[in-house]
């Protein structure tokens, strides 16, 4: 075939559109309900369509956080880090895709929207060094008056909600659902309803990078359609309620109270500041054991 050919056929070829799917149990599964919504850009043109979840869709994906979690929890602390890090290496190299994702979901221009990329990456590497650290600084052992050990420890509360940022779609996003997958627990997210492409596209990521199935799970729709029977159910732990406003924050927040969820309430948040260790926190249980100590000999040394 000519040069000539080829070019021809290059310019007359059609558009290969994207297809976006959910992200549930490490696959990616079309909505049950087999229903799509149009998501534009900033100005009002068309990027592609996005599955509109439906209530099944939610609780398919509590059960696969939930068979995630013991898996999860239960894995070192180190190993968790290593993959999330591992995570940023994989954004790294997609970067590009993310940086015009990010320009057509916030209308920014490609320089700021790097930026956002650079520091949702920087994020996860944050994220990933404390895995192995957070427990010593809100764990360890406690002075009581009495012969005893008396040992606190963190551990994950278990499946978590997370309601993600509505305006800052990518940096945002990453912000509230890697500390609660860094201490162990599961996460099931709603995406942004206006701009959920960046979400749907770290799904991508997340199932090329070591994380096991099911620990994030990412849904695309209306914000309230999904999240009220997420926030009614008995097998979720905790919901954050970051990409909420007042009127729906307090729907969820009373469903929620049914099995008495931790509920993390929305309040405004620098996306670009130093993230701190409050998210991490937030979503951990103490544990406190005691344990009896004995006498040593006369001189009362004790172990």
């Amino acid at each position: 075939m000519s040069a000539e050919s080829i070019s021809g056929s290059a310019a007359g070829r059609l558009s290969v559109f994207k297809t976006y799917k959910l992200y549930v149990g490490g696959k990616f599964p079309r909505s049950e309900s087999g229903r799509v919504y149009e998501v534009t850009d900033s100005k009002g043109k068309w990027l592609a369509n996005a599955p509109l979840s439906s209530r099944k869709d939610a609780r398919d994906a509590v059960v696969a956080a939930r068979k995630a979690f013991g898996p999860w929890s239960g894995a070192t602390a180190y190993n968790r880090g290593q993959i999330l890090y591992r995570i940023a290496e994989m954004l790294e190299g997609r970067k590009e895709q993310f940086v015009r994702a990010v320009a057509d979901a916030e209308g920014l221009s490609k320089p700021k929207a790097a930026a956002q990329v650079d520091a949702a990456i920087d994020r996860w590497v944050w994220y990933a060094g404390w895995t192995d650290k957070i427990a010593q600084v809100v764990g360890g052992g406690n002075p009581v008056a009495g012969p005893f050990f008396n040992l606190s420890t963190p551990e994950p509360t278990g499946v978590v909600t997370v309601i993600a940022p509505q305006e800052s779609s990518f940096l945002g996003l990453v912000s509230v659902v890697a500390p609660v997958i860094a201490t162990g627990n599961t996460a099931i997210v709603v995406a942004s309803e206006k701009s959920p492409l960046p979400a749907l596209s770290l799904g991508e990521v997340l199932a090329t990078s070591d994380l096991p199935g099911g620990v994030v799970n990412i849904l695309s729709g209306r914000t309230a359609e999904i999240a009220t029977p997420l926030a009614a159910h008995q097998d979720v732990n905790a919901i954050d309620l970051a990409g909420t406003d007042d009127v729906l924050a307090k729907e969820l927040e009373i469903a929620a109270a049914d099995n008495l969820k931790r509920v993390r309430r929305p309040q405004p948040v620098d996306f670009s500041a130093d993230p701190g260790t409050d998210r991490l926190t937030f979503f951990l249980e103490t544990k406190t054991v005691w344990h009896p100590t004995g006498s040593l000999g006369a001189s009362g040394s004790a172990y």
